[in-house]
């Protein structure tokens, strides 16, 4: 209710509004995921229910979703905004699935794909890139 006030109480006419407004929403998911694992990260048990693995596990948590949302802070772009809510969407759904809050592997042998030489390298990092899951899109080339 409140975004809508603040769309409506903006003083302008036609489109102009359309970027406030969805700077507005955005910043709402972003705040909303962030929360959301700082919940999921305090009541998380691990698996082994051994109390040294929970407390791991929730470290790793808070330290990546940390790491990755200042990494992010500066993004403007909408499309690249909209890409990393759905790789936390999915990283949030596949940790809570598999009990698990590290990211799962990529079964693609690296440097698997085409020879090393010129060309065949440039197609073989794009096939890479094409081939690695939303929920890794953050994480660094190994």
């Amino acid at each position: 209710m409140d975004i809508l006030k603040a769309f409506f109480s903006l003083s302008c006419e036609g489109n102009c509004c359309l970027p406030a407004l969805m700077t507005a929403l955005t910043r709402r998911t972003v705040l909303s995921l962030y929360m959301r694992v700082f919940r999921i990260a305090r009541n998380w048990q691990a698996v082994s229910g051994v109390t040294s693995d929970t407390e791991a596990e929730r470290k790793y948590i808070l330290q990546d979703a940390r790491t990755l949302f200042r990494q992010n802070q500066q993004l403007t772009d909408q499309e690249s905004i909209k890409r990393c809510i759905e790789e936390c969407e999915a990283r949030i759904e596949i940790g809570l699935h598999y009990r698990n809050p590290y990211p799962r592997a990529t079964y693609l042998p690296p440097m698997g794909l085409a020879t090393q030489k010129g060309r065949k390298l440039r197609m073989q990092q794009r096939l890479r890139k094409q081939a690695k899951p939303i929920y890794l899109q953050s994480q660094d080339e190994t």
